[in-house]
């Protein structure tokens, strides 16, 4: 397989709703609207996030956003009315979870500890 990007898909209830808290999330709108039930940002030339209304995925989801600094994150997501749980000091890095309006698990994590052995 020549993996060239991948996207996180979650399922949401109101697509709306998802949209203006995943906008303040990442701290701008979406960038495509392929379709009528799915909303896309573009997260690098490697992957990104996909909110969709189609009930045709199933369950609930989870994602991991790594970010420079999760107080920093912290500060401005409280600003917009989303509070990340407390800060976790793991030996792979530091993360905060949320959870979306739908429950989707939100984690914010700072890149590995440069002391982490590597796989």
């Amino acid at each position: 397989m020549n993996l060239r990007k991948l996207y996180t898909a979650l399922l949401v209830s109101d697509l709306a709703v998802a949209e203006d808290w995943y906008g303040k999330l990442l701290g701008r709108r979406p960038d495509f609207r392929p379709m009528d039930t799915l909303v896309q940002w573009e997260l690098g030339s490697s992957g990104g996030l996909q909110l969709s209304s189609d009930d045709n995925l199933a369950g609930k989801g989870a994602m991991s956003l790594v970010v420079d600094d999760v107080e920093t994150e912290r500060d401005r997501l409280d600003c917009l009315g989303i509070a990340l749980g407390e800060s976790m000091q793991g030996t792979y890095s530091t993360l905060a979870q949320v959870r979306d309006p739908d429950g989707n698990l939100i984690v914010l994590a700072t890149p590995p500890s440069p002391s982490y052995p590597a796989a």
